[in-house]
């Protein structure tokens, strides 16, 4: 069973981008692409890389996969407001990430095998007479360049109340 906390999480200065698409296609891209941007501006980033989940129950996260609609938000904390540059909806814009109480468990293992952490915090959720009411964020507390698959660490936090 996985160990599963409820953590009161601060609002967040981050900077970030938001696509529609499937999640393993479009989260590494994005990924690439914000820390690009952050390497090429000299951006200070303050905490590990954050993706929100915009979809709140395992029906629609497997509805909007199959669709290729999965709402998609990849976010990384800075130290205080900063301007950026860019254009359109693609732009990488700077933001507050709300707080919120949250349930949190972590992840050892390939992101790929997520599922049955989420399946217990789901369950925990349910069993504590708690509703999701956001969304969800993973925080990747690691680097895959630099670990064994195995030794991937993903906190998963579920807003609850």
């Amino acid at each position: 069973m996985t160990d599963i906390t409820i953590t009161d999480i601060p609002t967040q200065t981050v900077i970030g981008i938001r696509r529609h698409g499937r999640y393993q296609e479009q989260i590494p891209a994005m990924m690439m692409e914000l820390f690009s941007y952050v390497e090429e501006n000299g951006i200070g980033i303050a905490g590990m890389p954050v993706f929100v989940c915009h979809e709140t129950s395992p029906d629609e996260v497997m509805r909007a996969q199959e669709e290729g609609t999965a709402d998609i938000e990849i976010a990384v904390p800075v130290a205080a407001p900063v301007a950026l540059t860019g254009e359109g909806g693609d732009a990488i814009t700077c933001y507050e990430l709300p707080g919120a109480t949250m349930a949190t468990a972590v992840h050892k293992g390939p992101y790929e095998t997520c599922e049955p952490t989420y399946n217990d915090l789901f369950a925990w959720i349910s069993a504590h007479g708690k509703e999701i009411t956001g969304p969800i964020r993973e925080v990747y507390l690691n680097d895959p360049n630099e670990v064994a698959p195995e030794d991937i660490l993903t906190e998963i936090y579920v807003p609850v109340g």
